[in-house]
């Protein structure tokens, strides 16, 4: 094998190894739901931005999302199912989780197709509302 040839041929691997760590790194951060076992309280603060109106969320997880009057953070967007989405939580790590919905739960812009853990800054949309998380805290009772 000539050296150009052997250069090309390392080149093609280390153009592989690129490419291998890229999609890992792109991966969602999800969690196969045996994993996530026992809920552990947190609490988080959101932003929630639904149509024009803006205002903050404060609640210990887990936390039903929905248009039901019995979900802990209920929107008024026709969009949202009436139990749309859960925020909750394993050892000190918060996931969100789509529960069935119509219209489907966005992380980042993402939709969701497990249960995919959250981190401050995140943006989780709910029909055409936007849940920012501001704050993730331990809960110590």
């Amino acid at each position: 094998m000539t050296f150009e040839a052997h250069m090309h041929v390392l080149s093609l691997e280390v153009v592989a190894a690129l490419l291998f760590v890229a999609v890992v790194a792109a991966r969602p951060r999800s969690r196969a739901l045996a994993e996530i076992g026992r809920l552990t309280p947190l609490r988080l603060t959101l932003d929630v931005r639904e149509g024009a109106a803006s205002r903050s969320f404060d609640g210990l997880c887990p936390i039903a999302i929905g248009r039901a009057s019995g979900c802990d953070l209920v929107l008024e967007d026709p969009e949202v199912s009436r139990r749309h989405a859960r925020l909750e939580s394993e050892n000190g790590v918060p996931y969100v989780r789509d529960l069935e919905s119509s219209n489907g739960t966005f992380l980042n812009g993402r939709l969701l197709d497990d249960v995919v853990e959250i981190r401050r800054g995140d943006e989780i949309d709910v029909g055409t509302t936007r849940l920012t998380v501001r704050a993730i805290e331990e809960e110590w009772t």
